[in-house]
């Protein structure tokens, strides 16, 4: 709304041409968002552009006014054509031969992750796992803040998580919700209680979930899964080990036989 009443001003003190082009210029700027919304963004670009999110971060707490796609690539190890190719999604970033005002693209970077606001989350089972990441101190410097928890066990609930988050009961989520306004829920339960509780969370309007069992979870459209799987990770790892290895041994076969 504010927007628009700045542009309404703008127009009326704008003459002729000036006022012509502007009105164009609007145009064009609305088509872009509109084509923007209907390009289908991979997955592995949004986790770069976190990254980025992060690279940048630490730029401007140093007081670094300035930087480029190949300087944000080499700090992560990519190439800087992926860098600008990951940004295209989202519109024009920069001018060539100049680079990005750190403060302008990071901010931009907040619109596009959503992370220009607070997003309250709820941990859902305090075993270990959920207390551990409860008191991971990145979370509030992003912009997630945990404001419920919920379990099943009788010792934990009723007991003080963080400082203003109780424990809850899983069966006082509902009403918890509308108190806390919690849209994203980290689900740290037992494989056998996955589902079950994912059930609830469905039911009482959460928008996403961090799932950090090894369970595949249903859940309605409108809602939005994103799973972290520990071991998955470490296959993944230990395949890239043993490729690399196998690459290596290759490379060395190779270099006798020429020897030879």
């Amino acid at each position: 709304m504010a927007l628009k009443i700045c542009k309404i001003i703008q127009l009326k003190h704008l003459k002729g041409g000036a006022k012509v082009f502007l009105l164009f210029n609007n145009l064009v700027q609305a088509e872009k968002l509109k084509k923007m919304k209907d390009v289908k963004v991979p997955k592995p670009t949004i986790k770069r552009i976190a990254m980025y999110n992060r690279f940048l971060t630490q730029l401007k707490e140093e007081g670094v006014e300035k930087t480029s796609s190949k300087e944000i690539a080499e700090a992560l190890n990519i190439k800087a054509s992926q860098v600008r190719k990951d940004l295209s999604y989202f519109g024009e970033f920069g001018k060539r031969g100049v680079g990005y005002n750190v403060e302008k693209l990071l901010s931009k970077i907040h619109i596009i992750l959503g992370t220009e606001r607070v997003w309250n989350i709820a941990i859902v089972g305090v075993g270990n796992l959920g207390k551990a990441i409860s008191h991971y101190p990145e979370l509030e410097k992003n912009k997630f803040r945990i404001v419920a928890a919920f379990d099943v066990d009788k010792r934990k609930v009723n007991s003080v998580l963080l400082p203003g988050v109780v424990i809850k009961h899983i069966n006082e989520l509902k009403d918890e919700m509308k108190k806390t306004n919690f849209e994203i829920a980290i689900l740290t339960v037992s494989s056998n209680a996955a589902q079950t509780v994912t059930d609830l969370l469905v039911e009482a309007g959460i928008k996403g979930i961090l799932n950090f069992t090894p369970v595949t979870l249903n859940v309605s459209e409108d809602v939005v899964v994103e799973n972290v799987d520990f071991v998955v990770s470490l296959k993944t790892l230990t395949y890239e080990i043993i490729s690399k290895a196998g690459r290596s041994s290759e490379e060395n076969t190779t270099k006798e036989d020429t020897v030879f």
